[in-house]
């Protein structure tokens, strides 16, 4: 057997080259540079709910470079969620791992330059400014429109960007809120839609693409905010069904004046005032 001499000490990569070459393509990419890059590395960005589109997220933003991760989710891996929740594997569905612990162990494997803060718990009004109060943009992951709503509250309470996401069957929808600027969810949709007629991937199913075109939008626009590029930021509502080609862009009305959250500022999702009729429940 031919013996392979080891590579002389003066040509191996040394650990900032290592670091350098990790991002290289996506450093050339005329739109990030190596300045880009740098926003990425100090930036915080957090992931509330870690299924299909939160996993992905953590997948992305953590290959991306994104140097802090926040992650709230309450869940345990389980093995239906392995189709299209990326960043799991049947030994952590075997242990009933709790997603955010997983994810983090995830992590650790992909980047040990990116930090994961783990939240197992429900995101409720008591919690969620603390969760993401340090973040510089928040990735929606969330199933259920009564946390969206909560979500929407804080984020434009603490002025925070946040890019919401939907994903059911094949199709999804996407929009980027810039808290100030841009209509927020309760302008668009000034009450959640009744319980009865919400469907679930349990229900209707989901498909593992829609899901990931979804997350890749919304860590997009993530990148897009921390990077300091507006210009080329999504203001409208994105729809689109992946099995019929069906694709829309939906123009969004401005900030209203009477919208109860931006615009009046009443936070009543936060405050745990929402009235029972407008949850849906």
């Amino acid at each position: 057997m031919e013996r392979v001499n080891p590579m002389p000490e003066s040509e191996r990569e040394k650990p900032d080259s290592i670091m350098s070459n990790r991002y290289s393509r996506q450093v050339v990419f005329h739109g990030m540079g190596q300045s880009g890059q740098e926003r990425l590395r100090s930036a915080t960005v957090a992931v509330i709910g870690c299924g299909g589109l939160g996993s992905a997220a953590v997948n992305m933003l953590a290959r991306s470079g994104v140097g802090r991760i926040i992650v709230a989710d309450r869940d345990h891996v389980e093995l239906s969620n392995l189709q299209r929740q990326v960043i799991f594997d049947e030994a952590d569905a075997m242990a009933k791992a709790p997603k955010v612990l997983a994810a983090l162990r995830a992590v650790e494997r992909v980047n040990s330059e990116v930090q994961v803060l783990p939240v197992a718990a429900d995101v409720s009004p008591t919690n969620i400014e603390q969760i993401i109060g340090e973040a510089d943009v928040v990735i929606d992951g969330t199933d259920n429109f009564e946390t969206r709503y909560l979500l929407n509250d804080a984020c434009v309470k603490l002025g925070i960007p946040w890019v919401y996401g939907g994903a059911i069957g094949a199709t999804g929808m996407t929009i980027t809120i810039l808290p100030g600027e841009t209509a927020c969810l309760r302008c668009l949709f000034p009450e959640p839609p009744l319980t009865e007629t919400v469907v679930t991937s349990e229900t209707l199913g989901v498909l593992a693409s829609i899901v990931m075109t979804v997350s890749a939008i919304q860590w997009t626009e993530a990148a897009k905010i921390l990077i300091g590029d507006k210009k080329h930021l999504n203001r409208d509502l994105l729809a689109f069904d992946l099995w019929t080609n069906d694709y829309e862009r939906i123009r969004c009305t401005p900030r209203r004046s009477d919208c109860p959250c931006c615009g009046q500022r009443r936070f009543e999702y936060l405050d745990g005032r929402a009235p029972r009729e407008k949850r849906g429940v």
